[in-house]
């Protein structure tokens, strides 16, 4: 596990108690959860987007085809997580919702 002993676990563990406190350790952790979980969920559905896609039939011909498909379905996981992190962390989602006011305050002045 990329060379990682019990000691280094066990301290890095401390150092994120400290660093958060132990009040906001089950919060984080289920915000965590939460996260892994659409992440499996939005792989899942991208990988019955692709069988879904082989049973059509495509041929073999359409390499380039299938390329586009392939930056389509890593575009739109990029979307899918992008906002389903933004639900679940309260400070991104501010640093988004401030972005967007910005970005219309420069609409309006230009």
């Amino acid at each position: 596990m990329f060379g990682l002993g019990v000691p280094e676990l066990i301290i890095i563990a401390l150092i994120i108690l400290i660093l958060f406190g132990a009040k906001r350790l089950p919060g984080i952790g289920t915000g965590l959860g939460k996260t892994l979980k659409e992440v499996r969920n939005i792989k899942k559905e991208l990988g019955e987007d692709k069988r879904k896609g082989k049973k059509t039939g495509k041929s073999e011909d359409s390499v380039s085809e299938s390329k586009g498909l392939e930056g389509t379905l890593a575009g739109s996981l990029q979307g899918k997580l992008t906002d389903k992190v933004f639900e679940h962390v309260p400070a991104i989602k501010q640093a988004r919702q401030l972005k967007d006011k910005a970005d219309k305050i420069k609409r309006i002045v230009s």
